[in-house]
């Protein structure tokens, strides 16, 4: 077992990362807000060398594809073995595996996961998974976005910094997060800062008029508009939504 940050420790959030490249991480995840919060243990990482698990002197992962067909595909008892590792290690965790077929992450799904004990994620590679370790763990397949990547690796650094973030300490405007995109089910409206005006373009009236109120209907209008004209989908669940209260 790879693993630079190998202790379980006291934070109430967990990650484990299965991956043929452990030295990804924490990457991006040790920078920033994401990282000063795993330095301080609001959450802890744990990578998990597949490889370690491997067949033969090689320590080979993967095989060819029953059936035929080009590329390879990684071993139900090599990932079976490294989960199993896993889990004695850190029980109870989310089992994800990320995938290009998988459901599309949203908000409400990555705040399940943040409001959990944290997620066991699989980084998969070559042409994907045997579908037996799917099954068998009851691995839940996971995209964030209709796109192919070389491997999972990247995918599970995008759920971790989306689950942290709203980990309790990591962010100091907590308050800010009602208002991102997604959180209401609309995009989230433009933003403005000094110079009040630049490249002849200025701050709109509005906000600067000290009017509470009125910001707060010209942004919930600008977060509705831009919805529709980006994202219908979300406006019709919403609809959706409302329709089933």
């Amino acid at each position: 077992m790879t693993d630079r940050y190998a202790t379980r420790p006291s934070a109430s959030w967990h990650v484990q990362v299965l991956t043929l490249f452990p030295e990804m991480f924490p990457g991006p995840l040790g920078v920033s807000l994401v990282g000063t919060a795993l330095d301080k243990g609001l959450w802890s990482l744990e990578t998990i060398d597949i490889r370690d698990f491997g067949i033969g002197r090689h320590k080979s992962v993967d095989d060819t594809p029953a059936g035929g067909g080009a590329g390879m595909v990684m071993r139900a008892d090599v990932l079976g073995a490294a989960i199993d590792a896993a889990r004695l290690n850190a029980p109870g965790l989310a089992p994800v595996y990320l995938s290009p077929r998988g459901r599309p992450l949203t908000q409400a799904r990555v705040r399940e996961f943040a409001d959990g004990p944290g997620v066991m994620m699989l980084a998969g590679r070559f042409e994907g998974v045997d579908q037996r370790v799917i099954e068998h763990h009851g691995l839940e397949e996971v995209s964030i976005g209709d796109y192919v990547l070389s491997g999972g690796e990247l995918a599970a650094l995008v759920v971790v910094d989306a689950c942290v973030r709203l980990i309790d300490g990591v962010l100091g405007a907590k308050d800010s997060l009602g208002e991102e995109s997604f959180e209401a089910g609309l995009l989230e409206y433009p933003h403005y800062t000094r110079p009040r005006e630049w490249e002849g373009h200025a701050i709109p009236d509005v906000l600067l008029s000290g009017d509470h109120r009125r910001i707060a209907d010209w942004r919930r209008q600008q977060a509705e508009a831009l919805t529709r004209a980006r994202r219908p989908d979300l406006i019709a669940n919403r609809a959706k939504g409302e329709n089933n209260d």
